[in-house]
């Protein structure tokens, strides 16, 4: 009886932990939103949106630095996923802050334009961002994940669009926002992705999220990253 009390016990304990989890998971993401809506309907100055586009985007390099230092204090599992939370949750707003607002204002920028048809840029971003939800479906599926802090993956998604290439999602967004650029015709746009944006995702990918898979998967995770490019895809091996 003792041994079915204490399971039960336990089992009461883990589920509180998971409710506890999930609304502030939740809580998280609502407040997100609401961040992500405020920077797209709220007017500023020019001063406040450079701040914001192009300094938002430089505070992910202490982030990522500060977020890697913590890890490589060799955390539990548990500690290792809440840090997780924390720095994609902080990079998942700095950058989607400073795309609503590049997105919002390219219109006022002095800029140069580019000489590509919009119609190819929009065609680009279409085919990009389908590409985009089709590497969510298969975080989901395969991974038992979501993008960002909604959900860490579970298991090592390593089968369909993840074979190609170990960030497909990084390179669907860096293709959409590229697109975009094309899309508004944009020199400016695009050079903001290029150099600016392009270099912080790629650093946190790099230098955080491949030390955190590491350490969550450990070899299975060594075995499928020698086998698999980091962002430009190649035909699965065998």
């Amino acid at each position: 009886m003792r041994s079915v009390g204490r399971f039960r016990k336990w089992s009461q304990e883990v589920t509180m932990k998971h409710a506890v989890e999930l609304f502030f998971r939740i809580a998280l993401l609502a407040f997100s939103w609401l961040l992500w809506w405020w920077a797209s309907n709220t007017p500023l100055s020019n001063v406040m949106n450079l701040s914001i586009i192009v300094g938002g985007v430089l505070l992910v390099f202490p982030i990522v630095w500060l977020g890697r230092r913590i890890l490589d204090r060799r955390l539990t599992t548990r500690g290792v996923a809440w840090i997780t939370t924390f720095v994609q949750f902080a990079l998942g707003n700095l950058f989607g802050v400073a795309i609503v607002r590049a997105v919002a204002t390219h219109r006022d920028w002095p800029d140069w334009v580019l000489p590509v048809p919009a119609e190819i840029g929009l065609l680009l971003a279409i085919i990009a961002g389908a590409a985009f939800l089709l590497t969510v479906v298969n975080l989901a599926l395969k991974g038992f994940g979501a993008p960002f802090f909604i959900a860490l993956s579970r298991k090592l998604a390593a089968d369909w669009l993840y074979a190609w290439t170990r960030n497909p999602m990084v390179l669907a967004v860096l293709a959409f926002l590229l697109s975009l650029g094309i899309w508004f015709q944009s020199v400016l746009f695009v050079l903001w992705v290029l150099i600016l944006f392009a270099p912080a995702l790629l650093i946190f990918v790099k230098v955080y999220e491949e030390r955190e898979l590491e350490f969550r998967f450990g070899a299975s995770y060594l075995e499928y990253k020698s086998r698999t490019p980091m962002l430009f895809p190649r035909r699965p091996r065998g």
